[in-house]
């Protein structure tokens, strides 16, 4: 058996943006494995989505570098790209286009065609369960329906990389338990980062925490790790967040 590390999957080496003299993040480094489900927490205007942009290549860094299997965001994003699936919170969709018209047009942006088209179009309806509403305007769907026409949009190309940003929000306990185990699924082969505010989903999902704060990341390890001796997520939320009412 190898005891060689697995190869890094999502990298940020000293990231940081800053707009004028506000720093969005501020020296933010950590590495992600092939085959981890990482959670992404901090409270709202921490970061997270700002460096989850970084990570994409979606947003350039003012300082460091942020790699999607190896490649480099900033100099190399399409090669990085074609590895990466990236759905972000309320992700832009075309309410008139119907989900299997969405997706084509999808695929054919990526440069799938003839067989390999319909093959991997079937495939994501099959995995999101959207069969019964392909031939449907996205516009006339329930928000719990988007999201998985999102999440279809995002796998469409077979990426090892998922970045996922409040992939349950707004959706109600039945959508976010669909949401839950297909993400389960996906993270048995893929690499995933998840940006939640939803803690049960942490501790349903994913097995490491990424928490930043203020632009800084302030906590990088194991679940276990913030819950051992009968402590709860939240109050360990409230602990590492700088603005945390006393």
């Amino acid at each position: 058996m190898s005891n060689e590390p697995r190869a890094a999957m999502i990298e940020a080496e000293g990231l940081s943006k800053y707009y004028g003299d506000f720093a969005a993040i501020r020296d933010v480094s950590f590495r992600i494995p092939q085959g981890e489900v990482v959670a992404f927490l901090g409270p709202n205007g921490a970061g997270k989505s700002t460096t989850m942009k970084l990570l994409t290549g979606y947003l350039s860094p003012s300082a460091g570098v942020a790699r999607i299997a190896g490649h480099n965001m900033a100099s190399d994003r399409l090669a990085g790209s074609a590895r990466l699936g990236y759905l972000p919170e309320n992700g832009p969709l075309y309410p008139d286009m119907t989900p299997r018209a969405l997706l084509s047009f999808f695929a054919d942006a990526r440069g799938l065609s003839g067989a390999r088209k319909r093959e991997r179009i079937d495939a994501v309806i099959e995995l999101c369960a959207l069969g019964s509403v392909v031939g449907k305007p996205i516009g006339k769907l329930s928000r719990g329906y988007r999201q998985r026409v999102g999440m279809a949009q995002v796998l469409l190309h077979e990426p090892d990389v998922l970045i996922l940003d409040e992939p349950t929000a707004g959706l109600d306990p039945n959508q976010i338990h669909e949401v839950r185990e297909t993400i389960r699924k996906l993270g048995k082969n893929k690499t995933i980062l998840l940006s939640t505010h939803i803690l049960q989903e942490v501790e349903a999902m994913a097995g490491r925490v990424l928490f930043i704060d203020e632009g800084r990341l302030v906590f990088d390890g194991a679940i276990g790790e913030l819950t051992k001796d009968g402590k709860h997520l939240d109050q360990e939320f409230r602990r590492l967040s700088s603005q945390a009412v006393a």
